[in-house]
């Protein structure tokens, strides 16, 4: 058999590809999306954050219930007190922990304020839902990766789902949730680090994938 050839139509020369860090220190935003003072998800989301915070990572918690968020105007939401050093804090995050109750099959509106006041922030960045929820959480999950996709951020190719009879006292009692965010913890470990690796390649670069819009001039 003839040995394969590069398409006649490419003519661009062949270049190595660049270089990706999957030993990397990953920058993880871990977000509770709860308006509860007593939220499970939050729980659940400081679980999976002590996690990653003992694997050397750099752990950033935000609570919305604690640091609550106007409600988003575009014509507000940029000049507003906190904008900034909120913007930091995403630009800086390699990873996007979201968690959130189910609310009416939908994501909460204090985590959908969340996400209204940011979308190139999340360009290749890698997104892991977390939902409380009596009903698996399947479109909620389903709505966090189309905001990823509207955003060209990646999710990770399952949510992890939880009912409140799962945790109790403030600990996590079941098992089969235990084990599913220890595949999550280390799922997000591995293609986190990767997707981190080229996403700073590819910013550092000048191959002309999707993050090219995004480098400084």
């Amino acid at each position: 058999m003839p040995a394969a050839t590069r398409s006649s139509f490419d003519i661009s020369p062949l270049r190595p590809y660049p270089h990706r860090m999957p030993d990397l220190k990953l920058q993880v935003l871990a977000v509770a999306g709860s308006p509860r003072q007593n939220s499970v998800t939050r729980i659940a989301i400081n679980h999976l954050a002590e996690k990653f915070s003992a694997s050397d990572c750099d752990v950033d918690i935000l609570d919305l219930q604690a640091e609550a968020l106007p409600l988003y105007s575009p014509d507000t939401a940029y000049s507003a007190p906190g904008f900034k050093a909120l913007q930091a804090r995403i630009d800086r995050a390699d990873v996007l922990l979201l968690g959130t109750p189910d609310y009416h099959g939908s994501i909460s509106s204090t985590l959908k304020n969340f996400l209204d006041h940011f979308w190139h922030e999340f360009a290749g960045k890698l997104f892991v839902p977390i939902v409380a929820s009596h009903e698996k959480g399947l479109t909620v999950i389903d709505q966090l990766r189309t905001v990823a996709r509207q955003c060209y951020a990646w999710t990770l190719p399952y949510g992890v789902s939880f009912a409140d009879s799962d945790i109790k006292d403030g600990q996590i009692i079941s098992d089969v949730f235990r084990k599913r965010l220890e595949m999550m913890y280390h799922d997000t470990l591995v293609y986190g680090r990767l997707l981190a690796g080229q996403r700073r390649a590819d910013l550092a670069g000048t191959e002309p994938g999707f993050m090219a819009k995004h480098r400084k001039s």
